[in-house]
């Protein structure tokens, strides 16, 4: 995997919020390559610089030091209309709140992005790669939670992204539901190669990652590779 050349690379990353006078140290000077085809989750207590580094490899927030390449691409430095360019274009987001639009069905809540992607997946097409092909036309309301998470990563798939970029996707959701929305995120990775990076405070989560990334106080604390992936319907947690 490694010979590839990777798609992330995060160099002394570190980010300061200032709140008045107090300063918030939330990332601290990472290092960090991200390839290919990973599986990658990361772990950490609430606090620990999981969503700001995800937030910066998103192009969604800029370090205050340090530098990140996507590709050939410099994040660093860049415009917000590069930056909104390089989202659109090359990542699809998954949050813990599924934010899909209530008025219009699953196919169009993910046609509003396939129509500004540049090589887009039919709607149709993403739906059933999560499982949901006979739902189409089901507006969310008609939909349990894990379906609607499952249109959200339709919607963050069909676009064709080089990565998919996961904060707490299972978090609103009891283990059976988050189980089924995590063989899609499983699905997703193997069938299409995408880069995926999935934030969890779960550590039972990690097991079907290639590799674990642990954060602690904006310092990457440990990292390793699993020797023995775990199917997601094999996970306990």
């Amino acid at each position: 995997m490694n010979n590839t050349p990777p798609i992330f690379v995060a160099h002394q990353l570190s980010k300061i919020y200032r709140m008045g006078e107090v300063e918030v140290h939330a990332l601290r000077g990472i290092d960090l390559e991200l390839y290919r085809g990973e599986l990658v989750v990361l772990l950490g207590p609430s606090g620990s610089g999981k969503s700001t580094l995800l937030n910066i490899l998103g192009g969604l927030d800029v370090p205050t030091s340090g530098e990140v390449r996507y590709l050939d691409h410099q994040l660093t430095g860049a415009t917000e209309a590069e930056l909104t360019r390089f989202r659109r274009e090359h990542v699809g987001f998954v949050f813990q709140f599924y934010n899909l639009i209530p008025s219009l069905t699953a196919r169009e809540n993910v046609a509003a992005v396939t129509e500004i992607a540049q090589s887009p997946m039919r709607p149709e097409e993403a739906l059933r790669l999560v499982g949901l092909g006979e739902r189409l036309d089901h507006f969310p309301a008609q939909l349990s939670g894990g379906e609607q998470q499952r249109v959200a990563i339709a919607r963050a798939v069909a676009k064709n992204p080089a990565v998919l970029l996961c904060d707490e996707p299972t978090g609103a959701l009891d283990s059976t539901t988050g189980v089924v929305v995590l063989e899609v995120l499983e699905k997703v990775n193997r069938e299409l190669g995408t880069l995926t990076v999935l934030i969890t405070h779960n550590a039972g989560i990690a097991d079907m990652a290639d590799r674990v990334i642990r954060l602690s106080d904006g310092h990457i604390a440990e990292m390793h590779r699993n020797a023995v992936k775990k199917a997601a319907h094999e996970l306990s947690w």
